[in-house]
């Protein structure tokens, strides 16, 4: 196996099982509600949509600090490395923060502008409240997760999730159903469970960064303490544009919910199921994705061409690959997938079209994630910004119009996510074809 190959497999590998991981949690999560009430399904549909739109904002804006400290290790600059690493370990706390009191105070606000009706309003205010203070540790979680990916050194991310994950299934079985002596929250315990398990991750991840000597872009406390605000914002000026851009990206997903209302009240549950199984993949291709924007970003440092593409050329093959295979599955095993989420027979027959053309919506995704992250490591973070927010006026657009318009009821939404994925990959296609180095040149 060639070497850059190799390399991407060493961080691509432990990625994914964390991510695979954590995201069998949050389907255990669901599939508990699920057999509950669909009305619960719909309600973390609605409300999981947003909050995880300003969460992924946190985290997006540490890929400025991934991308800035994996081209100073191409460059061979351990000086600035050290500076990056500790900036961003001392200020990343700051809009999470913020973050934690807009969901305590404010969601009740963002429900409604989301048109969510009476029966399921009281259900998203109660997780969203209960989920909230998840934020104050995920400033810790994004610069943890970024100093082990930069180290090459990701094997703990496994090891993390596995330990969040175990105690949030537990957590959710003891406080959703009322087990074991616990109280029966119900949607209040899925969003307590969370919550508690996120903390527990925290205290981990504290062990680790401290004791391991193989986080080699641990920055030293003494930097950490003297660190300045500039690198920080400087690092946020990349990472501002993925978060702006994942944040456009989750405003489209809200426009989608909103038209999913307006059909009828599962129809969000409808989607947040068939949603489910297609981020059980997404995860993998997102993993794939991260490590090909850390390689790519060495590749920029070093001023290797040949290995930036090999790298991009490589991970979209392997995500193509997963998704023809999520394909067929989607084609022979519809009812079993389904029914892993809900026992309502009507919503599991309604629904193996729905998850067939999320399946193939696949192929189109993958692409965005894997060219996106390479040109992300290439340090251009500004056209994915400027494509995504094409995206969303498209997709949503062409979603008013097949359900208002031509009145394709539900398909019709999901006939707008796939032109919008496949536009949107070959325009980047085109952006990335045009990267050059000057040693190319």
């Amino acid at each position: 196996m060639k070497e850059y190959k190799k390399k991407i497999l060493k961080i691509f590998i432990p990625i994914m099982l964390s991510n695979l991981i954590s995201q069998v949690q949050m389907l255990i999560d669901r599939i508990f509600l699920g057999r509950i009430d669909v009305l619960y399904m719909s309600a973390v549909g609605n409300a999981s949509t947003p909050i995880w739109a300003t969460l992924s904002a946190v985290f997006s804006l540490s890929v400025g600090a991934s991308i800035l400290i994996s081209q100073a290790i191409g460059e061979g600059n351990k000086e600035k490395v050290e500076e990056y690493a500790a900036s961003l370990v001392k200020f990343n706390n700051i809009i999470p923060i913020i973050l934690f009191l807009f969901w305590t105070f404010c969601c009740r606000f963002v429900f409604t502008l989301m048109g969510v009706g009476e029966k399921v309003m009281d259900y998203c205010v109660d997780y969203a409240v209960y989920y909230a203070p998840t934020f104050l540790v995920m400033g810790f979680g994004a610069s943890f997760i970024v100093l082990l990916q930069t180290s090459n050194y990701t094997k703990h991310l496994a090891t993390y999730s596995i330990i969040r994950s175990a105690s949030n299934i537990v957590l959710d079985y003891c406080l959703i159903f009322g087990n074991w002596g616990f109280p029966e929250l119900g949607i209040k315990g899925a969003a307590l469970a969370t919550t508690i398990s996120e903390y527990i991750g925290m205290l981990f991840g504290a062990i680790v960064f401290v004791k391991s000597r193989k986080i080699t872009t641990r920055p030293r406390f003494s930097s950490v303490m003297k660190a300045k605000i500039g690198p920080f914002l400087h690092s946020s000026r990349l990472g501002i544009n993925t978060a702006f851009e994942d944040f456009t990206w989750q405003l489209g997903n809200l426009g989608i919910i909103r038209i999913l209302n307006s059909i009828n009240e599962t129809a969000a549950g409808i989607y947040t199921i068939v949603f489910s199984f297609e981020v059980l993949i997404v995860v993998i291709v997102g993993a794939l994705g991260n490590s090909t924007m850390t390689v790519c970003g060495e590749a920029t440092g070093a001023n290797d061409i040949k290995l930036f593409r090999n790298t991009v050329r490589t991970a979209y093959i392997w995500s193509a690959m997963l998704a023809a295979v999520t394909v067929v599955c989607s084609l022979i095993f519809p009812k079993q997938i389904l029914g892993v989420f809900t026992q309502d027979s009507g919503v599991i027959n309604n629904s193996a079209i729905y998850l067939l053309l999320i399946s193939i919506n696949l192929f189109g995704k993958s692409g965005n994630m894997i060219v996106g992250n390479g040109i992300r490591g290439y340090g251009d973070t500004k056209w994915m910004f400027f494509t995504q927010i094409f995206g969303t006026i498209f997709v949503v657009s062409v979603a008013c119009l097949f359900v208002f318009g031509l009145h394709f009821g539900m398909i019709g939404v999901y006939f707008a996510v796939i032109a919008d994925e496949i536009v949107r990959a070959l325009i980047n296609t085109g952006r990335f074809s045009k990267i050059k180095f000057d040693s190319a040149e």
